[in-house]
């Protein structure tokens, strides 16, 4: 526990919360510019470390001592890890932040004022940085149907402004204003510990991908909204996920897994039914036409995309989990 933290829950201001798997610099960087920027709010750092192999659980013990330390003897995913944090949480307020970030401008300190002065909010976004000059396009909406229709006809990619086509990640928007949105992204998400109280934990059903959907679901139900607000800036390195990228196959499939849970969960069985088959259709079709392209040396990423088409269409038709 850091010099701001005292005993007792609601005893801080907010809790910051890192999920680590293999990123050990990354995660110093990180830790270093929370500490760094922020000064003016007390608060506690946890890393939930998923079984690192790189020396991240030794680094946070040798540099950063002050830190809540939890190191997990097996992978157990992005909810859960969270979730082992946020049970023993004394802030106001839990921020969920990707090790992969960098803490900008005090960006803390600013989005826990924000939050203060709207005491109906449940979940508050910031602006985030690939680099000085270009914005993320963080948050988005509820997965639908139609949305997933988009994306696998490519729709959503041909005209990511259009309104109907370019819902889901309401590509029209430049993310330079205040606005309500139906989902946070999880890099950076400050979380109302009332909020949270009312609606429960993430959901541990998800490994990794949409349990910030699912709990943004869940509080938007309960009437506690999510907004976004350029009040505060964060860096996030490489345009996000290092460490997801490191089981590429097993990754590219585990997104649509979590999409078709949180449709079973949240959209019915009948929606369920339909993102299925949408996933038969477009990852065969997929690895038919890239596996052609391999052939013909058409693309240098058409071998590969033949095999995570082929992993995850095997997956959708046969039950068989990718290997790597």
């Amino acid at each position: 526990m850091n010099e701001h933290a005292e005993t007792g829950a609601g005893s801080v201001d907010v809790s910051v919360v890192i999920v680590s798997y293999n990123t050990r610099e990354v995660t110093r960087n990180c830790l270093r510019s929370v500490y760094e920027q922020t000064s003016n709010i007390s608060f506690e750092v946890f890393v939930v470390d998923n079984q690192s192999r790189d020396g991240s659980p030794e680094m946070v013990r040798t540099e950063f001592p002050e830190v809540i330390l939890i190191a997990n003897e097996e992978n157990r995913g992005f909810a859960a890890a969270n979730n082992q944090a946020l049970r023993l949480a004394k802030g106001r307020y839990f921020l969920l932040l990707n090790s992969d970030t960098v803490v900008l401008d005090r960006a803390i300190e600013k989005t826990v004022d924000y939050a203060d002065r709207r005491p109906r909010v449940g979940v508050v976004g910031c602006q985030v940085l690939e680099d000085e000059n270009t914005v993320q396009q963080t948050c988005f909406s509820f997965p639908s149907l139609s949305s997933a229709f988009f994306a696998a006809t490519g729709l959503s990619t041909l005209f990511p402004r259009s309104r109907l086509f370019g819902r889901e990640w309401i590509g029209w928007w430049n993310r330079d204003t205040e606005r309500e949105v139906d989902v946070v992204s999880g890099m950076f998400m400050l979380a109302r510990k009332e909020a949270v109280d009312q609606v429960g934990l993430m959901d541990e059903d998800y490994f990794i991908y949409a349990e910030e959907a699912d709990w943004c679901f869940r509080l938007w139900k309960a009437g506690w909204p999510c907004v976004f607000a350029p009040v505060a800036r964060i860096l996030h390195l490489e345009g996000g996920g290092k460490s997801t990228r490191q089981v590429s196959a097993k990754m590219y499939l585990q997104l649509q897994k979590s999409l078709l849970l949180f449709h079973r969960k949240n959209r019915g069985l009948l929606s369920w039914a339909g993102l299925k088959a949408l996933y038969i259709l477009n990852m065969g079709a997929r690895a038919l036409l890239f596996r052609a392209f391999c052939v013909l040396r058409l693309g240098r990423s058409a071998c590969e995309r033949a095999r995570l088409a082929g992993a995850s269409f095997r997956y959708h038709l046969f039950g068989v989990e990718p290997t790597q």
